[in-house]
This record gives structure tokens, sequence and C-alpha cells, in this order.
């Protein structure tokens, strides 16, 4: 009997020792169960030849070639990825519905004398517990939002915070991308159902009676979209603002975004199109500056004349309550180290 699961919490609190995708390589690429491995039964090639003959040739033909993959591929797995593994292991296993890949993959693994059981429905039911809990239903936690200007290093803030033991969600970190024009992150971004998998599982794993503290971010990072739910209770989230001088941000973000401020074809390329929100003058300024490598003063003309406004405009069409300030005597290790003990106060009086 394949196990059902009606909540994704429940599903994330298995108590299996490993968790196995025996979809295509492309599959568990696009989005997995946080966790899971991949030892596909098809892989790309041979799905795409097996749902070409179903459908231009004969079901049962399909069927047939599709078991003798399914188990070579399997028994090859077993042979080498799974040899290890002693009488005891369990092992949780899914496909596309539950149906055949991955049936018969835990039907050999269950012969063998390991304890597999299948997901009832597969990566579908998978993700239909993911939209309910991010779409439909409003988040059980009580989130607040580190604010401010850019370069007040609250992405650094997070992580001090974490090391504290609060609750931090990084949407950035699950994102890889840091949240500006210029934010890009080595790798790029994954794709929008495997960031609601990372992001669903991060909030399952929080206490739902405890302050979950989250970077205040606008509808979308980079190219992804926060699902509805994170997005209501983030835009209700009672703010904290951060603040520090326009000298100890322009310090910051010179290092922080040194990638990207040594590649001047990439920053030509991203502010270019600013002309027509900016003017032409502004950003021949901006790109002079590129040509003389001048990062200091670059990085202070794009918060002055282009970040600062964006934030200010973002911030006057939104009414979420501000409940303290912290202002950062600096950006460095010690500085961080005071906001993040001011911030933990302020967190204890909420």
């Amino acid at each position: 009997m394949a196990l059902s699961f009606t909540d994704l919490p429940s599903l994330f609190a298995h108590d299996f020792d490993t968790v196995i995708d025996v979809r295509s390589p492309a599959e568990y690429v696009e989005d997995h169960l946080p966790g899971a491995i991949n030892l596909p039964v098809l892989d790309n090639d041979e799905r795409a030849e097996i749902g070409t003959i179903y459908v231009q040739k004969s079901p049962f033909l399909a069927r047939k070639l599709g078991a003798a993959l399914v188990f070579r591929n399997a028994a090859n797995h077993i042979e080498h990825s799974l040899s290890h593994h002693e009488g005891g292991w369990k092992p949780l296993v899914y496909c596309w519905r539950g149906g055949q890949r991955s049936g018969s993959f835990t039907w050999m693994l269950q012969q063998i004398g390991w304890r597999a059981e299948v997901v009832d429905g597969g990566y579908r039911t998978y993700r239909r517990l993911v939209n309910g809990f991010l779409y439909d239903d409003p988040l059980p936690h009580r989130l607040v939002a580190l604010d401010g200007y850019t370069g007040t290093a609250k992405t650094d803030l997070l992580t001090n915070l974490n090391s504290r033991g609060v609750q931090v969600l990084d949407l950035e970190g699950l994102a890889n991308h840091r949240g500006s024009l210029l934010g890009e992150m080595p790798g790029g971004q994954p794709s929008q159902k495997a960031f609601e998998s990372a992001l669903a599982a991060a909030l399952c794993r929080f206490d739902p009676a405890r302050t979950v503290v989250v970077e205040a971010e606008s509808s979308k990072i980079g190219t992804l979209i926060l699902p509805p739910s994170l997005w209501a209770a983030l835009r209700a989230a009672p703010r904290i603002q951060i603040s520090a001088s326009i000298e100890a941000r322009t310090d910051y973000l010179v290092g922080a975004y040194d990638d990207i401020l040594s590649d001047a074809e990439r920053l030509r390329d991203r502010l270019s199109p600013l002309r027509a929100h900016r003017g032409h003058e502004v950003v021949d300024g901006w790109l002079s500056l590129i040509e003389a490598g001048d990062k200091q003063t670059l990085t202070r003309a794009l918060m002055e004349q282009h970040y600062d406004p964006s934030y200010a405009k973002s911030r006057r069409a939104c009414s979420a309550d501000v409940v303290a300030r912290v202002e950062a005597s600096a950006l460095n290790t010690a500085g961080l180290n005071a906001m993040a003990a001011r911030v933990e106060k302020i967190l204890d009086q909420l």
C-alpha cells in the first residue's frame, strides 16, 4: 500500500532514511522533495522515447519496452548506488504520480528485504500540498521584517541573528539572488517550483509559536515570485527599521558587490536600460565611473540616484507598522553584533 500524506508538515516529518526520486534527471532538476536523491529508472531520452511510442504506436509496446528499461536501470542502481545499505534500510520512493516507475522500483527494493514504501500520488501529491501551503492557506507563522535602505547589511544581520538561535527566513539565500538590479549570484536562480519547495521546507521547520525574522522584500526576488500566502504575511509584518550612514553603506556594498563592480561589461549592460527612468545624464555619469574603475564613487552614486529614491517610493506605498528603529554605528563585525543584540531585545518585547 502506498503511503498517503494529507498535509505538508507530515510529509516533511517522515521517518524514512532516504527519499528517492526515480523520475528523469530533467524532472528532478526542475523540482523535487527537499533532500531527495535522484535514481532515475528512465533517463531523459528513454522517457521521451517511451512517451512517443505510447502515443504514436502502442500503449502495450510502450509498457513492455518501458518495463525492460525500468528494471535494467533499477538493477544498476541496486548494484552500485545502493549496494552499501544494510537490511534495515528504509527508503521512501516517488515518481510523477506514484505509479509504475516508483511502484516497480519499490517492489524490487522490498523483495531484497529493504523497508521501502511509495508516496501515494507521487510528486503531483507533493506539489498539491506545497500549493495549498503557500497559495491557499494563511501562514501559521508570525513574521517580523527587517527594513532599510540598500547597503544596511540586512542579510548579514539575518545570519548573525540565526547564529543566536533566532528563527530566520533568508529569502535571498533561497532565491540565490541579492534582491536588486545587480543582485545576480553565481549558479543562477532555481526554478519557481524549486524555490517554493525550499521555502515550504524552511517554513515547516519553524516553530509557529515563535517569531520568524525575514528581510523586507518586494513581491519578486530576481525572476522569482513570492507565493501569495508568504507575500500577504510579509506585507502585514511589523518592521524593524535598520539605518546606517551613507559612508558606511558605501563601504559595505563595495565589498559585498565586488564581483559585479569588477565586471565593467556586465555593469554597463545592467545600468544602461535605466536611462528611461533616471535620464541620460545620470546614466552617462555612472558609465564614466565604470570606465574610471571608481567603485566607491559609483556605488554611492547608485544609492543616491537610484536605490534610495526607489526605496523611498516603495515605502510611501507601504503601510506596514514600524515597531522599532536600529541605527548601525558601523557595518563591520562589531557593528553587526551590536545590531543583532538590539534586534534580539526588540523581538523579546514584541
